[in-house]
């Protein structure tokens, strides 16, 4: 999505999975962004996958900022768990502002890859995944 002047609008509900340098299981979230003059904010909701977080549903605080293509967040667990702390995210936002693709660092401890989808696009990249195995 843009607005005025072409400028990329972040704004929306966005559907994402992280995964882990090790053998854990990639995780799902949905987040959901409110970009002004290129500040973002917004939330994520997940479900842990270890210890006292496994099968809970976990809220974060996402705060941050948009330069061009180049996104950069901080995520914040809302809840006290071990092993749920502060997680950078940086990345970058496809021209039609469907995908953001980067890596999370926990500073001093580990990095991954993630992948978010604005909700509207997620039928399109499903239909690209299933042309790339047809033609495979």
């Amino acid at each position: 999505m843009t607005r005025g002047g072409g400028d990329l609008d972040l704004s929306g509900i966005w559907h994402g999975r992280f995964s882990f340098p090790r053998n854990f299981e990639p995780v799902s979230f949905a987040a959901t962004l409110a970009e002004s003059d290129t500040w973002l904010s917004g939330s994520t909701e997940e479900v842990g996958m270890r210890g006292e977080a496994a099968g809970k549903t976990i809220g974060a605080t996402l705060q941050g900022r948009r330069h061009g293509s180049a996104v950069a967040f901080l995520k914040t667990y809302d809840a006290l768990l071990r092993g749920y702390d502060a997680v950078r995210y940086d990345g970058a936002v496809n021209a039609e502002a469907t995908e953001v693709v980067g890596r999370w660092t926990i500073p001093g401890n580990w990095s991954g890859a993630f992948l978010m989808i604005r909700a509207s696009g997620i039928t399109d990249a499903v239909a690209r995944e299933t042309e790339a195995v047809n033609s495979a």
